[in-house]
């Protein structure tokens, strides 16, 4: 079964609904040729291992907290907070509580 995308003008909720099982999975809400959307949901203890994307990125934590790790740095963020990465940059995240985040990514060829 194909992945249900978002289209254009189309409102899409990005907040945890209690016990809706959907979004407690990580998923992309859209892709454009130049721009990808997601979800993703980091349970407690739960890591991204080191990678990278050629575009930059935004990761924007919405519930919870995350070790964001770049450039030799670790930081902590919580609910609210937003970090900006260049493109081509190594990091790795882990889940310090039940984590939710938005993450944009510039997507280059």
């Amino acid at each position: 079964m194909a992945i249900q995308h978002a289209i254009s003008g189309q409102p899409v909720g990005v907040m945890p609904i209690a016990n809706a099982s959907r979004l407690r999975q990580s998923e992309a809400i859209f892709k454009t040729n130049e721009l990808e959307v997601m979800r993703l949901v980091l349970p407690k203890g739960k890591s991204m291992p080191a990678h990278k994307v050629a575009g930059d990125i935004t990761v924007q934590c919405l519930e919870g907290s995350i070790e964001f790790t770049s450039d030799g740095a670790t930081q902590v963020l919580v609910a609210g907070e937003m970090l900006y990465l260049a493109g081509g940059v190594p990091h790795s995240l882990t889940g310090i509580e039940d984590a939710l985040a938005l993450v944009h990514i510039v997507l280059r060829k």
